[in-house]
């Protein structure tokens, strides 16, 4: 597929992501209301479009399905914010576990994709959307307990996930917090594009560095030099230099994911989703997701470690045998065990947690 979206672009037919959304319209499912879940789509107060998402909810009358107050977990899903949206199938089942086993709400928010889009679109999109979901009418209309509200996501999705928290704390007369953040294998950072993890698995399948460097790049433009620059990792600009602190490894990165090699500056430094700690220490409990095999690696693990500095009560679980990508795989013919062992924890801590 990587192939073919480079070709196609190189002969002008179509540009790389518009071929590489085929990807999410082969996964495409119509979420439908069935015994045990019921599926409904929201639209969201918007400016000048549409802003629509799910809600997946139980079946009232079914197990779960009272109107006692409830869990509820807003997910925002990946796809480097060019491709992906809830309605993909690994998504839909995902929600509907959540649903059937935590008695949970599952909100989704359908946010504009880049490169048509970029940053900071697809943020404001899902802001928007939380920031509705949190209004105590609707908290009331979907009997969610305002208590027991986590935000949620994975990879891009884990990147909107952290900043929806960030953003939520730093909100003057926010009324309802969020309980928990949960970020499977998130996308943090861009001012290192060269770490250990980029490093290491750089030619890895479902998201080799190329890719993920053609995401970033194509997050804030279209403009390709950013992506000649940024895949050297040297995209910097003089006045960013401050966040590479963000981004130590030698000090943020335990010396087991360091691979032997000793911290080095970057010669970049891109503005990205980089918070002051003091500005860390009122953030929710949080569950970072990490894989041995994903150039994101050592974002979740910075991250993690930063967060435990601040104060806040971090659970991180990191899989040796895990690779980018990885939860999406739970049905035939791609159906890993690895998979379904994420998901199990995943749920599980949000069970106990939320």
């Amino acid at each position: 597929m990587f192939f073919q979206a480079d070709f196609s672009e190189l002969l002008g037919l179509k540009d790389y992501m518009g071929v590489m959304m085929l990807i999410t319209v082969m996964e495409t499912v119509a979420p439908a209301t069935d015994r045990r879940v019921r599926v409904t789509e929201e639209v969201f107060p918007s400016r000048g479009w549409e802003l629509r998402g799910g809600v997946w909810e139980a079946v009232p009358g079914q197990q779960g399905g009272s109107r006692e107050l409830r869990r509820a977990v807003i997910y925002l899903h990946g796809g480097g914010w060019c491709l992906g949206s809830s309605r993909m199938e690994p998504y839909d089942l995902l929600a509907r576990k959540m649903v059937v086993e935590l008695n949970a709400v599952v909100i989704s928010v359908e946010y504009r994709l880049a490169p048509a889009h970029p940053f900071p679109a697809p943020f404001e999109d899902v802001y928007r959307g939380v920031r509705y979901f949190l209004r105590d009418r609707v908290l009331a209309r979907f009997s969610v307990d305002p208590t027991r509200i986590a935000v949620s996501g994975d990879s891009a999705g884990g990147n909107l996930a952290a900043a929806v928290a960030q953003k939520l704390q730093q909100e003057p007369g926010q009324q309802v917090a969020l309980k928990a953040q949960a970020l499977l294998y998130p996308v943090l950072q861009a001012l290192d594009l060269n770490t250990p993890s980029y490093r290491q698995n750089q030619d890895m399948p479902i998201l080799p560095r190329t890719l993920m460097v053609r995401f970033w790049s194509e997050y804030f433009t279209s403009d390709k030099t950013l992506f000649r620059a940024m895949m050297t990792n040297s995209h910097n600009r003089p006045e960013d230099a401050h966040l590479l602190k963000f981004v130590n490894w030698s000090s943020h990165l335990p010396e087991s994911f360091r691979g032997g090699r000793a911290g080095t500056a970057p010669r970049a430094a891109a503005a990205a989703a980089a918070a002051e700690d003091g500005g860390l220490r009122l953030l929710p409990k949080a569950y970072i997701l990490t894989c041995e095999y994903d150039v994101l690696r050592d974002d979740g693990v910075m991250y993690a470690t930063r967060l435990r500095g601040a104060g806040v009560n971090v659970t991180h679980r990191h899989y040796a045998a895990g690779f980018h990508g990885a939860l999406m795989f739970t049905v035939w013919p791609a159906d890993f065990q690895i998979a379904h062992r994420m998901t199990e924890d995943y749920v599980s801590w949000l069970r106990e947690n939320l």
